[in-house]
């Protein structure tokens, strides 16, 4: 199929499409028994960092779920451990940062990075996926968005209140720009050496940024993430993804993105109808739902596509990842369900 019908790569452009395309986040995930099988072999880094390894737990799920793209098997936090913060992935516990940045001399000690050198394996996955998946469907790339790798790198690991990510951002925000800058700068080069190695669609991963409130998101966040944005390789459609964003959902769209990724917290139309139909959308089923049965979340399903009307623009996905705990079989379902019941 020429590149520019993939189903997927036509909604983020909001084309017509025979039918509403899926994917999941983290459809590579212990969920998936043949995930489970290579992580028996392998620990988290280093399956990240072993290219055969990490491109075929990438391409695993578009066998087995029929899903519309793959998305590339990395983690966000992999342009954080070179600058020598002491990055870990501990079994049940995460991801650790043992020595967290958190002042203004923090940030001035970080190590430059220049991700083009320092996670080659990461590009060297997306060339083996895009043979492997020769051309049955895209591949799209990812990163963490600059506010969600720095709460990670502030806070030491996942939090919940991120108490120490606001006092550096309201304390010194001469250091935070500064440490925002740096990373819009470090993931916009990473996320082009994913487009130029032969990703065909990105996604922004900005998880945690619903901790803010508008105002904040708009001086903090919003110029970081538009310079992310903007210095993207054009042509390489962006999708841009939060969670509890209800009330940032117009200012992300500022920020930029090809694809506004919606959680489970919002209706579809609504939301669509606050960021204008100048955009696509992503979303927005709840991870949970699919721990119920077939029969319980399909008028779920069907309801979120009711929503989006059968406009051009609309990616189904999930309104975050599958569930570890989430049944295989519940998955084919979905991607079955969403195939049948948006047939144009």
């Amino acid at each position: 199929m020429p590149l520019a019908d993939f189903p997927l790569l036509r909604a983020a452009r909001r084309e017509p499409t025979d039918f509403t395309p899926v994917w999941l986040m983290r459809q590579a995930g212990r969920y998936l028994p043949e995930y489970r099988a290579m992580r028996e072999r392998f620990g988290f880094l280093e399956l990240c960092k072993n290219s055969d390894a990490a491109a075929t737990v990438t391409v695993q799920p578009v066998d087995r779920l029929g899903v519309d793209a793959a998305i590339l098997f990395a983690d966000i936090l992999l342009v954080l451990e070179p600058m020598g913060v002491g990055v870990e992935f501990a079994e049940r516990e995460g991801p650790v940062i043992r020595r967290p940045v958190r002042s203004r001399e923090d940030v001035r000690r970080l190590a430059p990075v220049d991700p083009l050198e320092a996670t080659p394996f990461v590009f060297e996955t997306v060339k083996i996926v895009r043979r492997a998946l020769d051309g049955r469907v895209p591949l799209i790339g990812f990163a963490g968005a600059p506010f969600t790798v720095a709460s990670y790198l502030i806070e030491g690991g996942a939090s919940r209140e991120y108490l120490e990510t606001k006092l550096l951002m309201y304390r010194e925000p001469d250091a935070w720009h500064a440490l925002l800058g740096m990373l819009a700068g470090v993931t916009a080069k990473y996320l082009n050496g994913q487009i130029a190695a032969g990703a065909q669609a990105v996604q922004l991963f900005d998880s945690w940024v619903g901790v803010l409130s508008p105002d904040d998101y708009r001086e903090f966040v919003l110029p970081h993430s538009r310079a992310l944005i903007r210095a993207l390789t054009p042509g390489a459609p962006v999708i841009h993804f939060g969670t509890g964003t209800a009330a940032l959902l117009p200012l992300m769209k500022d920020a930029g993105g090809d694809v506004i990724g919606l959680d489970w917290r919002v209706n579809l139309d609504e939301a669509w109808a606050r960021l204008g139909e100048d955009v696509a959308v992503q979303g927005n089923l709840d991870p949970a739902a699919l721990l119920s049965t077939p029969a319980r979340f399909g008028p779920r399903v069907r309801a979120i596509l009711d929503r989006a009307r059968g406009r051009p623009g609309h990616v189904f996905n999930l309104g975050h990842g599958v569930l570890p705990q989430t049944p295989v079989d519940h998955v084919i379902a979905l991607v079955d369900m969403v195939h049948e019941l948006s047939k144009r």
